[in-house]
């Protein structure tokens, strides 16, 4: 199946910020979503984001107004970003990017056409 190439985890003290990035080669993504999830650890899935060419956008309670998704697409190829400010202890998750008919508000939910490994965000006090 095709697998996005997930970038820019890392660590970083509370109050800094991350770029996250993934792409998907060989994807035309049209209508479409891509979005991230996070899980951390010992705690359920949590939707991030989720975005369409079609400039519909989604942000979870937790991150709105920090963090910040982007969408570029062609005809064979999409990535998108996510730009995470003000970052917190509780942002501390594996990241995953997917893309497909993706539900809103939920993770891994809908018709996927590819998800990433997931990207480490480790966060410190």
């Amino acid at each position: 199946r095709l697998r996005p190439v997930e970038s820019g985890g890392g660590s970083v003290q509370a109050g800094g910020s991350l770029t996250l990035t993934c792409t998907l080669s060989g994807y035309s993504l049209g209508n479409r979503y891509m979005g991230w999830y996070r899980q951390a650890p010992g705690k359920e899935c949590e939707p991030v984001s989720q975005l369409s060419a079609g400039g519909y956008e989604y942000y979870g309670a937790a991150v709105k107004g920090r963090f910040t998704s982007s969408l570029r697409t062609s005809d064979s190829e999409a990535t998108v970003t996510l730009q995470m400010d003000r970052l917190k202890p509780d942002d501390t998750a594996v990241y995953y990017c997917a893309a497909g008919w993706l539900t809103g508000g939920a993770c891994f939910a809908g018709t996927l056409d590819a998800w990433g490994q997931g990207t480490l965000v480790t966060v410190s006090s």
